[in-house]
Formats: C-alpha cells, sequence, structure tokens
C-alpha cells in the first residue's frame, strides 16, 4: 500500500510529515505529576512496523486530503466560472453598442447616399463626372447605380475613360480591387 501512495502525487512525503509532526508534538507535551519510575528501554520498532504503521495513517488521512484537494479545485473553478460570465457580459454589452453603432452607421449612410444620388440626378452631366471622380470606387459606383441610366450614362461619358471603365466594371459586379479586363 505503500508504494501505492507513494505513486499517488507524493501523497506519502505529506503523511509521514503529519506524522513526524504528531509524534514530536506527543512527545514535547510535559508530563505533570508523574511519578518517577525508571524506564524500560524501548521496544526497538522495526522498520516494517513503522512503515506498516504509516500506510494505516496514510490510508485513514488519503480520503480527507482528496476531499480538500477537490474542496480547492471546485473554488477554483467557481472563482473562474464567475470571472468567465463577467468577461461574457462585458462582451456582451461591447457587441450590441457595436450592432447599435452600425445600424445608426448604415441608417445615416443609405440616407446620405439617397440625397447624394438625388443630388447628382439633378447636375449637368460634366460637373457631376468632376465630383464623382474625386469619390472612392466603390462609392462613386453605387451612387451612379442609382441613377437612371441615360444619367448615369451622361456623367461616364464626360469622365475619363480609364475612371468610367472601372466604375462600369464595378457596376458589372466586378470587383472594386480587380484590375478591370
Amino acid at each position: 500500500m505503500a508504494r501505492k501512495l507513494q505513486s499517488s502525487g507524493g501523497l506519502h512525503a505529506v503523511c509521514v510529515a503529519i506524522a513526524m509532526s504528531c509524534c514530536a508534538t506527543v512527545s514535547a507535551a510535559p508530563v505533570v505529576d508523574a511519578p518517577k519510575k525508571p524506564k524500560a528501554p524501548p521496544a526497538a520498532l522495526t522498520k516494517d512496523h513503522a512503515d506498516a504503521d504509516l500506510d494505516k495513517f496514510c490510508g485513514l488521512a488519503a480520503p480527507a486530503a482528496q476531499e480538500a484537494r477537490i474542496a480547492w479545485q471546485m473554488r477554483q473553478l467557481n472563482e473562474l466560472d464567475a470571472k468567465l460570465k463577467d468577461r461574457m457580459a462585458e462582451i456582451d454589452k461591447a457587441a450590441t453598442a457595436a450592432r447599435d453603432w452600425v445600424s445608426r452607421r448604415e441608417a445615416m449612410r443609405k440616407k446620405a447616399t439617397d440625397e447624394v444620388v438625388a443630388i447628382v440626378a439633378k447636375m449637368q452631366p460634366e460637373p457631376a463626372a468632376a465630383q464623382l471622380a474625386e469619390l472612392d470606387d466603390t462609392l462613386a459606383a453605387s451612387i451612379l447605380g442609382k441613377l437612371k441610366p441615360g444619367t448615369a450614362g451622361a456623367i461616364l461619358g464626360e469622365m475619363e475613360a480609364p475612371r468610367a471603365s472601372k466604375l462600369t466594371w464595378i457596376l458589372s459586379g466586378g470587383s472594386p480591387s480587380a484590375e478591370t479586363p
């Protein structure tokens, strides 16, 4: 049994330390009013006898030590669980705030884009082409896509050919970062 306990994570060493401290405490206790008798020499304890007592002590102490370790691990798990729940709540708050911000931004962008489309639709093709030439490719293509085909064609006709070609490519479903064919 001693070998079995030795392999279980040093539990045997803990039992030995506890047994030694118990023996030291018992031997250090003063005896009051004890008659002085000549003491017989103590019977020599054999190593097997000491190991048997130690095995018995460790066998009795092992379940309590195991329960204490499990209780400590449960406390640690509960603390980590609480921290995880707090962090999840923070992440949920941040995600909700981000979704709100994105929805407000999209609503503002849609409104602004609709207003810009209405403005560009009323402009003459030459100034509208100059304005759209300064915008981002994707934004300029989305504005052109919302215009009536005749108005969009007139504006594209006033642009430089490479720019008009790129915007037409994007309007046809091509990638804004891809090279035009």
